[in-house]
């Protein structure tokens, strides 16, 4: 009889209804979440990319293993990220979402240099004048000691008009560059980012930083370097 093979077949199909039903409901959840700093939505998501992520049907598929990787991405495990990434990643060498996501996990384990191939694998130009994607470009770009690029990247984005030189966001890509130079030791572009800083805002301790920045060039010439 045909029977209980068809009675199979719709429950396979069932299943698969209710797992692309899941992920859609992760998808609106991370959406709500992200937009609205909601834990709850978050965690939510987290979850119905676990659920699918983990079934047995879904497992070692594509979008089993990018569920996963979206549920230990919002769980912040960015190691275990990597290991869902890698085991796709010949499947997606030109997707720029892939490449956004892996470029900001790879950057997130301090595999700057790997990050910022991938950064720069993205093509979309709205993407690529996003402020999250400069600051995670310029960092990665700053700790592989490339200060210089890091700061003809936020120039030019200046150039452009883009969003990640102005406003709020603006302000803070533009402090990411002035810390990280400072702390990798970039004190000449670390001294140029303060200044800056402080003229937008005369905060006392944006001064502190420039003269502090200034000691170090100064003593970088003292070394010849």
């Amino acid at each position: 009889s045909l029977l209980p093979l068809l009675l199979l077949l719709v429950l396979l199909l069932l299943l698969l209804l209710l797992l692309l039903l899941l992920l859609l409901q992760a998808v609106v959840a991370v959406s709500l979440g992200q937009a609205s700093g909601s834990q709850e939505q978050l965690a939510a998501a987290q979850q119905y990319f676990r659920v699918v992520g983990s079934s047995a049907s879904e497992c070692d598929t594509i979008p089993g293993r990018q569920a996963m990787a979206s549920c230990f991405f919002l769980m912040k495990l960015f190691e275990d990220v990597l290991v869902f990434l890698n085991s796709i990643r010949s499947y997606f060498a030109n997707d720029d979402d892939f490449n956004w996501d892996y470029g900001i996990t790879l950057a997130a384990t301090s595999k700057f240099r790997d990050a910022e191939e991938a950064l720069r694998a993205v093509r979309n130009d709205k993407y690529r004048s996003e402020p999250t994607f400069v600051s995670w470009l310029a960092r990665c770009l700053i700790m592989s000691g490339k200060a210089a690029a890091a700061w003809q990247l936020y120039q030019a984005a200046q150039d452009t008009g883009s969003p990640a030189a102005a406003g709020e966001e603006g302000y803070g890509v533009l402090q990411l560059i002035a810390n990280d130079c400072y702390k990798m030791g970039a004190f000449y572009y670390a001294l140029k980012a303060f200044d800056v800083l402080e003229r937008l805002d005369p905060n006392p301790e944006f001064y502190e930083a420039k003269r502090g920045a200034a000691v170090g060039v100064f003593q970088a010439i003292i070394a010849g370097k």
